[in-house]
């Protein structure tokens, strides 16, 4: 095979448009069901909680567990193109990602739902960085622009429909057909991705470092037990607990060492050496920390303390979709100005946003919901393409690509971590504040013998009494969730600090 016939540009040539646009279509469907799961699956969190018999801390492992799947897979992308080929990664990736969701609905038990979720978020792991790929391969150099615009666009558009449908056949059905609206979208993108990509070219085999993979994702998922356990455990007290941190240091150690003596890393650490590089990273493991906290924290507390449905709960996740494609547009006007001034404007937004869900009580109205979650999703669109500028603009272009796995990764890191966190707060706080307040409700309370502050709640007879204590735990939860808001817009603000100390690139 001649060198001009492996230039991109030569294969992208000998393509009809039809064949453009089929293979277009095709990878947009795919790269868009990663998305539309992740949202629709925060939507119907409640309901799998009542289903699974399970508490909120339990029931967020299936969206942690998740995208820490996700992060340990996505690096494993180039090893496995250069192994398999994209064809063949691509169409595994999504026929196995299919099976997944189908047997995620069809699952009687938490644990088998997290196993599910877990096999889930891996497969889909190679499918939106293989996207891009496959575009820039299939469309000549000078329709680049174009495509990726139309590929960003539609990937951003489609998850905001999958919660709004999702919440309203949850609502209708069960939280099951959730899950199951995806499956035909899966059949019909890898039935696509069969007929339309080009058969593989193979080289050689590629060396792959098993060693520092196998140490990080061990420390990685020991890590995610810890936080998602934690509470539930009583921390340090627990043997459990001791023993998951002992093998998650000791991972991460082997994993450090082998990283700076071997000659062929897993992750190359040499590339923090770069300033503007190794600020991104901050940026986009607190991008990753803002991102999906929210669209786990809100459904929960809407439906089960506010009373919201979860039609209306996939309204409020859509809208964040919605606010999202709204704010990759107007990065894109955005774009001829200092990469800093879209990040600070970004992230500030964020911290006005979590201001005001600091504001939120048990009587909050959909009209706020609505537009508290565009603004926050705008301000997640507006941040993404100069925070990726930055974090690439000072690096060699042989360093991209390794880059940009290490990139992908503490994104989805932050997410899952930055979850666990939150919900834990949520969880320790409502016990302890729910204990302070029942203290007070004692016939000696003279506050509680005041017609014009007990107002309906009667304390005399023991459906009163539930009644009251469950005001309580309403109360204290709402305390645990302005707790959770709090964590979210003081780390919004730090985000602002890190922005200030990236280094403008000189011409």
């Amino acid at each position: 095979m001649t060198a001009a016939s492996t230039d991109p540009d030569s294969l992208a040539g000998n393509l009809t448009a039809m064949q453009r646009f089929l293979t277009l279509t095709t990878v947009v469907l795919a790269s868009s069901l990663y998305g539309t799961a992740l949202l629709t699956t925060s939507t119907i969190l409640p309901q799998m909680q009542g289903a699974m018999s399970a508490t909120q801390d339990e029931i967020a492992w299936a969206m942690t567990f998740n995208i820490l799947a996700t992060a340990i897979v996505t690096p494993m992308t180039g090893w496995l193109v250069a192994r398999f080929g994209e064809k063949r990664v691509m169409v595994w990736s999504i026929g196995l990602f299919t099976v997944a969701t189908m047997a995620c609905g069809m699952s009687q038990s938490l644990d088998t739902l997290v196993l599910w979720r877990i096999i889930q978020g891996g497969a889909g792991a190679p499918v939106v960085p293989l996207s891009q790929t496959i575009l820039l391969n299939t469309f000549p150099r000078r329709q680049h622009q174009m495509v990726l615009g139309l590929f960003g666009m539609a990937v951003a558009v489609a998850p905001v429909f999958g919660p709004i449908l999702g919440g309203y056949l949850a609502e209708a059905y069960s939280w099951r057909w959730a899950f199951y609206m995806l499956v035909p979208v899966g059949a019909a993108a890898l039935v696509g991705m069969q007929l339309t990509l080009r058969a593989d070219t193979l080289g050689g085999r590629v060396k792959f470092d098993w060693t520092g993979f196998i140490a990080l994702s061990v420390a990685l998922a020991a890590l995610q037990l810890v936080l998602a356990r934690g509470v539930r455990l009583d921390w340090f007290e627990s043997t459990e607990i001791v023993i998951e941190c002992v093998i998650a240091a000791l991972a991460f150690y082997v994993f450090l060492f082998h990283c700076l003596t071997t000659t062929s890393p897993f992750l190359n650490l040499k590339l923090l050496t770069d300033r503007n590089y190794a600020i991104g990273l901050v940026l986009v493991t607190i991008y990753g920390m803002l991102n999906f906290t929210p669209m786990v924290l809100l459904p929960p507390l809407l439906q089960q303390h506010v009373g919201f449905s979860d039609a209306l709960v996939g309204q409020v996740i859509g809208c964040r979709g919605i606010g999202m494609t709204i704010g990759f547009l107007t990065a894109g006007f955005m774009s001829r100005l200092d990469p800093r001034i879209g990040m600070a404007f970004g992230f500030s937004l964020q911290t006005l946003a979590g201001l005001w869900m600091l504001t939120f009580d048990l009587n909050v109205t959909m009209d706020i919901l609505v537009l508290n979650s565009a603004v926050q999703g705008f301000a997640v669109g507006t941040v993404w393409v100069p925070m990726t500028i930055v974090a690439f603009n000072t690096l060699a272009a042989k360093d991209r690509a390794e880059a940009s796995s290490v990139f992908h990764l503490l994104r989805n890191i932050g997410s899952s971590f930055f979850i666990s966190l939150s919900i834990a707060e949520i969880v320790r706080t409502t016990g302890a504040n729910y204990s302070r307040m029942t203290e007070m409700v004692t016939p000696y309370n003279q506050a509680l013998a005041m017609p014009g502050l007990t107002g309906g709640w009667n304390f005399d007879t023991v459906p009163g009494l539930a009644k009251f204590a469950n005001e309580i735990a309403r109360q204290a939860a709402m305390i645990g969730y302005l707790n959770a808001f709090m964590m979210y817009t003081a780390t919004s603000a730090l985000a602002v600090v890190f922005v200030l100390m990236v280094r403008r690139k000189r011409a």
